[in-house]
Order: structure tokens, then sequence, then C-alpha cells
């Protein structure tokens, strides 16, 4: 999942810097290769609190 997300925010993100310049897909894939492994770790770390706090929300509906 944090390949996917990062993949294609990375890329808005980048055009929403710089705009599509000749030189986007260079910018693009040096930002999503920062973002990716940023991410993974971050959502290694952060997943059992997210799925616990999800199944407290569900349970009380």
């Amino acid at each position: 999942m944090s390949f996917v997300l990062t993949f294609f925010m990375s890329a808005w993100v980048t055009y929403i810097n710089v705009g599509f310049i000749n030189s986007f897909i260079n910018y693009w894939m040096s930002a999503w290769l920062l973002a990716w492994p940023a991410a993974g770790v971050i959502s290694f770390v952060c997943a059992p609190q997210l799925h616990n706090l999800a199944q407290k929300i569900s349970d009380k509906f």
C-alpha cells in the first residue's frame, strides 16, 4: 500500500510544485524514492495502533 500511495502522491505533489516540465519524471522519481521507504517504515510502525483504533471505533457501531 505504501508503494502505490507514495507513487501517486509524489507525482501529484511534484506536479503541483514544478508543473509538467521536461525533467518532471526525474523530479518525480527522486521524490518517490525518498517517500517510499519513509512511508513503509511509518506504516509498519503505526499499523498496529491504527488497527486497534479502527477496531475500537467499529465496535461502537
